[in-house]
């Protein structure tokens, strides 16, 4: 997750990462690619859906990227 918060935009929010993961308003998996999930919770102080992209290994879950978004997609 440290190769995430070096970007400006997201440097303060491990902890909205965290809540994400553990509390998402939406989950989706990806169909090509059973490994990866994108998880979704909305922060209406950004009016914007905070997504983190995590890939599932051997039972261990790494996030790839997070990013806020206006819509899920």
């Amino acid at each position: 997750m440290s190769h995430i918060l070096k970007h400006p935009e997201m440097s303060n929010q491990s902890e909205r990462i965290k809540e994400t993961l553990e509390e998402p308003y939406k989950i989706i998996k990806l169909e090509r690619d059973a490994t990866i999930c994108f998880y979704f919770r909305y922060y209406k102080d950004f009016k914007q859906y905070l997504m983190v992209m995590v890939r599932y290994l051997n039972g261990k879950g790494f996030i790839i990227t997070s990013f806020y978004t206006d819509k899920i997609k």
